[in-house]
């Protein structure tokens, strides 16, 4: 696979709590160079970001990194990054909710952020480091019901990121309009080809790109 090709799966990522505006707009100005699928980044620089760079793609994220905000919060803060010029959310579902057994709560979430982003793409970081696979497999079958783009593995955050398994087992469960989205511990372009080749549709990495540029 060629290098081109690679970078354009990928969702060019920072989201460190600590990112200043020099090393957000030094990763926009990569992605643009190196067309990107878009830069995933904090909410708080969405606007900003719009401002500067209209042409390109903008990824934020919700709930981000633990998910266990309420679902009006999310709504409230996923209408906002919208308008501020996102493109695409990232949102985290509650986890504390799925080890409680309460699927409905967490599919009614999802919902309701699906309702607010129509036209826009929206990711559903389950978070598989902290999930069984019953739970992994379960919520598969909800992100499809609920119309949602894509399955996300991981936050980056978690205790363990995306692993071949796990995008097997969202392979046998989801269905046919729901795409796959790896992220955590992917680093080289060689890892970021080896999920794609799985049937990963975009690639959430932080140094994919300046691996291939290196």
């Amino acid at each position: 696979m060629d290098k081109r090709t690679i970078l354009s799966y990928i969702d060019h990522t920072l989201l460190k709590p600590f990112a200043t505006w020099e090393m957000i707009d030094e990763l926009c100005s990569e992605a643009v160079l190196n067309n990107t699928a878009s830069v995933c980044v904090p909410p708080c620089y969405v606007g900003r970001i719009h401002e500067k760079y209209p042409e390109l793609n903008i990824c934020t994220v919700i709930g981000f990194p633990l998910g266990y905000e309420t679902c009006a919060g999310k709504v409230a803060d996923t209408l906002e990054c919208l308008r501020l010029g996102a493109n695409e959310i990232d949102m985290v579902i509650n986890i504390c909710e799925v080890k409680n057994g309460n699927y409905d709560l967490v599919k009614d979430e999802i919902e309701k952020i699906r309702e607010v982003t129509k036209g826009h793409i929206l990711k559903v970081i389950i978070e598989t480091c902290y999930l069984t696979d019953e739970e992994k497999r379960k919520m598969c079958r909800i992100i499809t019901d609920t119309g949602a783009d894509y399955i996300k593995t991981s936050t980056g955050f978690g205790d363990a990121g995306a692993t071949k398994e796990d995008i097997e087992l969202f392979r046998e469960e989801i269905s046919g309009n729901v795409k796959i989205k790896a992220a955590g511990g992917i680093r080289t372009a060689e890892q970021a080809e080896a999920f794609i080749e799985m049937g990963c549709s975009r690639i959430g990495a932080s140094s994919v790109v300046g691996d291939i540029n290196a």
